[in-house]
């Protein structure tokens, strides 16, 4: 097995046994999405429905030898109305995982956040991404990097909410999230630590649920023990965290890509809190992020399926 990539490896093995979850790949008309949108379909990851300009489709598909043969093509005339169909599957029932093509993240989400015919929910819509580094022991998940810019205590809540189910949905029992900031301790002048405390007393009250939370914790002494050791922090949390939450988007995307370009980490990218999981990929991305990135769909998606079973018990 890959080093490099065995985090992601035991994802992808986990999905082998499941049902692949039908998906609405929106507006896939370049060979990146395509291509992997079919490729993540071929392991049995997903059942990808193609949705966009067929015309298009068909041509990016000829161009760059990719067979999409027995594969449902919706046909749509723009980005938009591909956008806008695809949610559309998503609300009749025939998808369970929504799929950024080749169309701008903005375009997807104002859809699913339309309030007449999008999926929201009573959570706020965040992003995580899942972070394979081969220098960490476990896989990381920071949040929120690419949808929340300035969140509120209030939107943070759900925030730490939706990575913490998102943890556990990928089989992790021992949920350990640091709220970032600058420093360890609070201070009225920065108003991270002040919130970062204010979420941990939350946890406490039964306000978030489902994992151990920290903060504020400095970077160092969040996945460090031995910083956390020098700066003598007792927690169950510091040195050891499986959740990294940021303070705004803009200190989660630094942190994010620092980690892909300077410690060769692969970033895969999921946004929770709408009613199915949206798979989120970079033109950048490598081919195993790729599928990382639907695995991880996929295993949310079964949570997703499994909770709505109960309560209907």
């Amino acid at each position: 097995m890959d080093k490099k990539h065995e985090k992601y490896q035991r994802l992808i093995e986990r999905c082998k046994s499941l049902q692949p979850a039908p998906t609405a790949v929106a507006h896939p008309c370049d060979q990146t999405s395509l291509e992997g949108a079919v490729d993540a379909g071929r392991m049995g990851l997903i059942a990808p429905i193609l949705v966009g300009p067929a015309q298009r489709i068909n041509t990016t598909a000829k161009k760059y030898d990719i067979d999409i043969s027995g594969l449902p093509v919706v046909d749509t005339p723009h980005s938009e109305a591909s956008a806008e169909k695809a949610v559309e599957l998503v609300r009749l029932g025939q998808a369970e995982i929504l799929m950024k093509g080749s169309l701008h993240t903005d375009e997807l989400l104002a859809a699913v956040v339309r309030r007449d015919a999008g999926l929201r929910t009573q959570r706020r819509i965040s992003q995580c991404f899942i972070m394979d580094v081969p220098t960490y022991p476990e896989g990381i998940i920071i949040t929120d990097a690419a949808v929340n810019i300035a969140p509120t205590l209030e939107e943070k809540v759900d925030i730490v909410q939706n990575a913490i189910d998102l943890a556990h949905a990928l089989g992790s029992d021992d949920v350990r999230v640091a709220i970032l900031s600058a420093m360890e301790t609070v201070n009225p002048k920065v108003q991270s630590t002040i919130e970062a405390a204010a979420l941990c007393k939350m946890a406490d009250r039964g306000q978030i649920t489902g994992a151990i939370l920290d903060g504020p914790l400095a970077l160092d002494n969040a996945i460090s023990l031995e910083a956390a050791e020098i700066k003598k922090i007792k927690s169950p949390v510091a040195g050891r965290a499986n959740i990294l939450v940021a303070p705004n988007l803009e200190a989660g995307n630094m942190l994010a890509k620092s980690l892909s370009f300077l410690a060769n980490a692969d970033a895969a990218g999921i946004v929770l809190g709408a009613r199915v999981p949206i798979i989120l990929t970079s033109r950048a991305d490598s081919v195993m992020t790729r599928l990382a990135s639907c695995a991880v769909a996929a295993l949310v998606a079964k949570a997703r399926r499994e909770s709505l079973a109960k309560a209907v018990e």
